[in-house]
């Protein structure tokens, strides 16, 4: 029998929760996970208790954690959107699309400026974190459903052990394009030629291209 789940928090508790991820964020995307202390978290949250990171979260892989999954939320609600417009289509700009645009949609609706972005880039340069994060993300049916998709539109293009190189270059180029979109965009909002728009409609069509390219014989 499993045991009850834990209340919802609420009030100040989560108040709490809150202000230490964003500022926690913010930290971990300006100086990496390694260089910041639960000491300065706590300061830059606003909380007299230097402990206060500890026993809200535990560790710093429960927070790096935490954090993820808000955003790997929110960015779950969008996939499943263009994952149901995509259907069965066997093009495989649909499917880049579907893993493509709910990143860029969601740290559009972030505004300027905005931190996930980079704070991914940080998460993603850690091989720890970046297992735990990926084995999260693949519990989410969306993600699941568009890998997928790709995968039946790869079948007959690409050879099957050229596909995880390809699929790790792809992690790579939208990790840190838009890292370096969301810092562009933080020193200079106004900029219209730095839209999350225009950034996704160059990462679509390079994608498409890298994940579909003709193969080197050998």
């Amino acid at each position: 029998m499993r045991p009850p789940a834990d209340p919802p928090r609420t009030g100040r508790g989560a108040g709490t929760r809150e202000a230490i991820m964003a500022a926690a964020e913010r930290l971990y995307a300006e100086h990496g996970l390694s260089s910041v202390s639960n000491r300065q978290i706590s300061e830059a949250a606003g909380q007299g208790n230097n402990t206060a990171v500890s026993y809200h979260f535990g560790s710093r892989t429960t927070l790096v954690r935490a954090i993820m999954s808000k955003h790997g939320t929110h960015v779950d609600v969008i996939r499943r959107r263009y994952v149901e417009a995509a259907g069965d289509s066997t093009d495989v700009r649909d499917w880049v699309r579907c893993l493509l645009r709910p990143v860029t949609d969601h740290l559009a609706g972030l505004g300027a400026p905005s931190w996930q972005a980079r704070f991914a880039m940080q998460v993603m340069a850690d091989p720890l974190m970046r297992a735990l994060v990926a084995d999260e993300a693949l519990t989410r049916d969306s993600l699941r459903r568009t890998l997928q998709g790709l995968g039946r539109c790869l079948y007959d293009i690409v050879p099957p052990e050229i596909r995880p190189a390809r699929a790790d270059m792809a992690r790579h180029l939208i990790t840190h394009t838009c890292a370096e979109r969301e810092l562009a965009l933080a020193e200079n909002p106004a900029d219209p030629g730095m839209s999350w728009e225009r950034t996704a409609d160059a990462l679509e069509d390079a994608l498409v291209g890298l994940l579909a390219a003709p193969t080197t014989g050998r």
